[in-house]
């Protein structure tokens, strides 16, 4: 009985256990999958468009442009503003001690005098060789160029995202490759223990099989660094945050077949070089370097200005004088022959204060005129600048032309890249049918025992290289296509 009880107890204790164990395991399971589930929903997907929109919004690279193009407006208008009529106030105040000039009556005096005086003057200039019109298409032209470098910079980011994105996409692939490939290497690691353990395969077959593991685990790892190396890339193209979570579209490649390969690398050309942004931006250097010489010689010219001006002052030492009558007479003569005296009323000078606004009145003074300036002799600065500006253009022509060439060799290189990318697709998928047949008949051969571990890995490697080939092979032929299209100006997609 007490047996039968305690037997009893025991079973319940170990359904207990165990009912805890499998809650346990729920409930830790169940975090796990919440947690995976919360992170997937975490992470953003990123496709080629969404990566090329957001790059263009916020890559610091392409502010930086923006920013120059923003003070090349305000130098533009600037420009415009100069032909206006300029105006400044200048207002003066001294205290002077000792002997000194009176401002107000150009005498000199023994006392501290307050003084005060001010002007108001403008000029407008009116002629000196047409250097504001120059000056303006000068500032126009800086900003055309800024323009156009801030369109080369928008292109060279939409390309080297272009190339990341499919280098992800690659890499993807490898990645996956390599780990089949791993689970294949474990498949056979683990058939060949059990043969070892049952004497059928030696000690060598084993160390090869053990061998191809982990080179296989070496690739995965590779694979896995250069996946996260090109994401980090793209991540930083969009200036995002490193350690933001981000999962990039895979288009169906697959469906790609209409890729084309055959271009006319003059027709390309043709069609490129009034579009590309590299020789756009030479074209408008070169304009900008002619301009700069119509702004060097307009110096050789005299300049014709209009001036005037308004002015008063105020001085503490001037006084207000004034005549008036003392109530007497005074003697001024005699009557010749009865000399009778002459009189006359007597009167005397009163000095009193001369009141502010009263002297800026009186002293209230206006000019007008017109200036003119002659170039005699600058120790030939301005002819030293024409020729300057003059070598200039010849090196933006230079440039202009430069730009030229280079497009059409890399337009030139890329037709033949593309054709290139193709037939090496197009061979690599062949070895890799061959070597994938290769295998299957290796494999059943290894099965039976007909081929030692020794050849069946070196199969197994083969099969491994045409694969990763055929895969790396498929996206240089995208990217080579889609290298065309970005010279043509055709919208880049997947």
């Amino acid at each position: 009985m007490y047996y039968t009880n305690l037997q009893t107890n025991m079973n319940l204790n170990i359904l207990s256990f165990n009912i805890s164990k499998v809650l346990t395991v729920v409930i830790v399971g169940s975090l796990l999958l919440l947690s995976a589930a919360l992170k997937t929903s975490a992470q953003e997907v990123i496709t080629l468009q969404k990566a090329i929109d957001r790059t263009l919004e916020r890559n610091l690279t392409i502010k930086q442009a923006q920013f120059n193009e923003a003070i090349d407006v305000e130098n533009v208008k600037q420009a415009q503003y100069n032909r206006l009529p300029n105006l400044s106030a200048n207002p003066q105040a001294s205290f002077n001690y000792g002997r000194s000039v009176d401002p107000s009556t150009n005498q000199f005096v023994n006392q501290s005098i307050f003084g005060l005086s001010g002007s108001v003057t403008s000029q407008v200039l009116l002629f000196q060789g047409g250097l504001l019109k120059n000056q303006i298409l000068q500032n126009k032209l800086q900003l055309d160029v800024d323009k156009s470098n801030t369109a080369k910079v928008k292109n060279d980011l939409v390309l080297n995202v272009v190339t990341t994105y499919l280098s992800v996409l690659s890499n993807q692939d490898l990645l996956k490759a390599s780990v089949q490939q791993v689970d294949i290497s474990q498949q056979t690691l683990d058939r060949t223990q059990k043969n070892f353990d049952v004497g059928n395969n030696t000690l060598a077959d084993l160390s090869q099989a053990k061998a191809q593991v982990s080179t296989a685990q070496l690739n995965q790892t590779t694979a896995q660094n250069q996946l996260d190396i090109s994401i980090l890339t793209l991540k930083q193209y969009m200036e995002m945050d490193p350690a933001t979570d981000i999962t990039v579209e895979k288009p169906d490649v697959s469906k790609l077949t209409d890729i084309k390969s055959l271009y006319n690398a003059q027709d390309v050309f043709k069609d490129a070089v009034s579009i590309n942004p590299d020789v756009r931006l030479a074209e408008v250097q070169k304009q900008l370097a002619y301009q700069n010489i119509n702004v060097a010689k307009s110096y050789y010219y005299p300049s014709l200005s209009l001036f005037g001006s308004l002015g008063s002052n105020y001085s503490d030492a001037r006084k207000n004088g004034s005549i008036v009558s003392t109530g007497a007479f005074e003697t001024i003569g005699v009557v010749s022959g009865t000399n009778t005296p002459v009189v006359t009323p007597a009167y005397s000078q009163v000095y009193s204060k001369y009141p502010f606004m009263d002297q800026l009145s009186d002293n209230f003074n206006q000019s007008v005129g017109i200036s003119l300036q002659i170039p005699i002799f600058g120790r030939f600065a301005t002819r030293t600048s024409v020729r300057k500006a003059k070598i200039s253009y010849q090196i933006a022509e230079v440039g202009a032309q430069l730009a030229k060439n280079n497009l059409n060799k890399t337009i030139s290189q890329a037709v033949l890249d593309v054709r290139a990318a193709d037939k090496k697709y197009y061979s690599a998928q062949q070895t890799y049918q061959s070597n994938k047949e290769a295998y299957n008949v290796m494999q059943q051969r290894y099965n039976v025992g007909l081929v030692n571990s020794l050849d069946y890995n070196t199969s197994l490697t083969t099969l491994n290289k045409s694969e990763f080939d055929m895969i790396q092979a498929r996206y240089e032929l995208i990217f080579r296509s889609k290298i065309i299209d970005y010279y043509l100006g055709n919208p880049i997609t997947l």
